[in-house]
């Protein structure tokens, strides 16, 4: 059976058992899954696309060598993004600050150019108000948010105790509410 057949965590799974069997070429399909979501997550930490790619060979030399101690306890994805957050805590220098890189391209090819200019306005809008968050408000809601980690996930993969992340993404959301409730309602009505 061909691991294209199978889709997320199973796919994860039967691919690293793969791996582990012998089949060290099907890694390319891990990286292929995952590499946004590192090189993003680099992006965030080191605010610059050279070392974000660097990063990123970095987390997957690390996920290659220590694939066989995976023990399928949790998704892959979260044991993946454990490793790229230690690893992105231990190179970025204390001074830098973590910021949320959200989806960079939210416009599609059939918007129209207020409909796009809007979606811009927007992104700009959120972007600036979660970089207003506390750091570790922001890591909480990147993880919960645009990586769709759980709760528990999210705990396992920074170490923060669940109630902490959930009191983390709760506060969050109301700063933002907050920030962001100038904007409520804009754009509505507009063309279509």
């Amino acid at each position: 059976m061909s691991p294209e057949m199978f889709r997320g965590d199973d796919e994860d799974n039967l691919i690293v058992a793969q791996i582990v069997s012998g089949q060290k070429e099907l890694f390319r399909l891990l990286i292929k899954r995952h590499e946004r979501a590192v090189y993003g997550m680099g992006m965030s930490f080191l605010h610059n696309a050279e070392d974000a790619s660097d990063f990123t060979q970095e987390v997957f030399l690390k996920i290659f060598q220590n694939l066989d101690r995976f023990e399928g306890r949790s998704r892959f994805s979260t044991w993946l993004y454990k490793i790229a957050y230690n690893t992105a805590i231990n190179n970025v220098n204390r001074k830098k600050e973590y910021f949320s890189l959200v989806e960079d391209e939210i416009a599609t090819e059939n918007d129209n150019p207020e409909r796009k200019l809007l979606k811009n306005l927007a992104r700009e809008a959120v972007l600036e108000a979660i970089k207003g968050l506390p750091e570790r408000f922001r890591v909480c809601v990147d993880l919960f948010f645009f990586y769709d980690r759980s709760y528990s996930e999210i705990e396992e993969i920074i170490g923060y105790p669940v109630n902490t992340i959930k009191s983390h993404v709760f506060r969050a959301k109301k700063i933002l509410r907050e920030k962001l409730a100038v904007y409520a309602g804009f754009g509505q009505g507009g063309a279509e």
